[in-house]
């Protein structure tokens, strides 16, 4: 693997587990210096004994904040929003705290995030990327997904209007929609063949993601070969929303 990020800093958000920790790794490993901010230090003292980054420990459900984060991340090159969480509550059942937690991670966080980002790039002359991870479920109605569907779904939208006026900054914006992939969670979760087998047959790749899937892609993404792609949502899903 060639070291493509030499040089440049990656900003990566929810790097703490999962994908976000995945991608940590991954663009370590191709060069590039993480800033890690996650909400439990831990997990940061744990990716930061295996890739010497910097941390981050920071509640970033609240505008300020993740402000304060960004703040304290310091100046980058490319920015993940990866950071997300959901709430199992049906059409019915949505309660205004499950909405506030949901919404607050999945999609105000990412734009006050991007907003910090984007300031400090075009002071700094322009250029870089934002990479927001989204979901198929914004594409699929998923029961008991409301509030993570409107999150994911109104952060591929964001992530348009980001690359409309960014792009003459020299800033690409782009989003990713992984399929389910295999995080610790996920794993429980999936794990019952009566639940798991028939969602998995709908792929035709045969599999769910596992995160170093989304990881890799999300690195291509960021790297100079993908400078023109920009505003469009790339599904990591084998397959799954297109047939």
């Amino acid at each position: 693997m060639g070291k493509t990020f030499d040089g440049k800093t990656v900003i990566i958000t929810g790097a703490g587990k999962g994908i976000g920790r995945a991608t940590a790794l991954e663009m370590a490993a191709r060069g590039a210096a993480v800033v890690a901010i996650a909400r439990t230090e831990s997990d940061l003292a744990r990716l930061a004994g295996e890739i010497g980054c910097k941390t981050v420990q920071a509640d970033i459900s609240t505008a300020d904040g993740a402000r304060a984060a960004m703040a304290q991340a310091g100046p980058a090159d490319c920015l993940v929003n990866c950071a997300g969480t959901n709430v199992l509550e049906t059409v019915l059942e949505m309660t205004d705290e499950g909405y506030e937690t949901v919404m607050g991670i999945n999609l105000r966080a990412a734009l006050v995030c991007a907003q910090a980002f984007a300031r400090a790039r075009v002071a700094a002359g322009g250029g870089g990327v934002i990479l927001n991870v989204g979901s198929i479920a914004g594409y699929r109605g998923f029961e008991q997904h409301l509030c993570y569907a409107a999150s994911k779904a109104g952060l591929d939208g964001a992530t348009r209007v980001m690359a409309k006026e960014l792009g003459p900054y020299g800033i690409r914006a782009v989003s990713v929609a992984p399929t389910i992939t295999l995080t610790e969670l996920a794993k429980a979760a999936w794990s019952d063949p009566a639940k798991g087998a028939p969602m998995m047959v709908r792929h035709p790749v045969g599999r769910f993601a596992e995160v170093e899937d989304v990881a890799r892609a999300i690195a291509m993404l960021l790297s100079d070969d993908a400078a023109m792609i920009t505003g469009d949502t790339v599904a990591i899903d084998g397959g799954f929303l297109a047939v």
